[in-house]
């Protein structure tokens, strides 16, 4: 293929893709970058403002002040357009380009933004519940869990239906969770597994609601 071939298929590959996963993938990304550029300009202190402002905070549900009355209603939703550099946000963004259109193909654009954003909060609950630590909690990664809960639900609505193994379904939960105690281990336990567990509860539970009806447009 040349090279001009191969530009031409990289867009027709990018035109593919939804606009409301672009409207995600820009939520995320736009924040995130910048905050790189406050950081190359010498102002490494909007990255500390903007997670003090829409982290997600588990004091805050105790008796910490919050910044304003709502921050402790907002970031549960709000934590997941923040990350915690570019690679974090690359790893997440690769994630959402790869899933996001699928799912679109089998709920429609809307269904994908409600379960993308109860994902969200789910992931924001799991945090709530199972973290003890002051830390503050950012990233996508919960809401993408709950796509890829989403996912296995179907798949295993869709086996029991067909009457076929159950198998591949358990096979990639059992890969999920050992994908999550090396990453926790590798990060020396910074890793918000409770938010993933959350994220992939809540879309695993969303996704069936939402399949009611399976290739309705969005």
């Amino acid at each position: 293929m040349t090279l001009t071939g191969a530009a031409h298929a990289a867009l027709r590959q990018i035109g593919r893709v939804p606009g409301v996963v672009w409207l995600i993938f820009g939520l995320c990304v736009v924040p995130e970058l910048a905050l790189q550029v406050a950081g190359q300009l010498g102002e490494p202190g909007w990255r500390r403002l903007a997670y003090s402002w829409g982290g997600f905070w588990p004091g805050l549900l105790d008796n910490w002040r919050p910044n304003f009355a709502a921050q402790p209603y907002v970031m549960f939703a709000s934590y997941g357009f923040l990350h915690g550099g570019l690679s974090h946000l690359i790893v997440n963004m690769v994630t959402l380009l790869s899933f996001g259109p699928l799912l679109v193909a089998r709920v429609g654009q809307w269904r994908l933004a409600a379960l993308y954003g109860l994902s969200l909060v789910g992931g924001g609950i799991g945090f709530a519940l199972l973290s003890s630590g002051p830390t503050p909690m950012v990233g996508a990664s919960g809401a993408l869990f709950g796509l890829i809960g989403a996912w296995l639900a179907w798949d295993y609505s869709d086996r029991r239906t067909a009457r076929a193994g159950l198998w591949p379904v358990l096979r990639v939960a059992l890969f999920l969770v050992a994908l999550n105690l090396v990453l926790w281990w590798a990060m020396a336990g910074r890793l918000a597994w409770q938010t993933h567990l959350g994220g992939f509860v809540a879309g695993w539970l969303a996704g069936a609601w939402l399949d009611r009806r399976p290739g309705a447009a969005g």
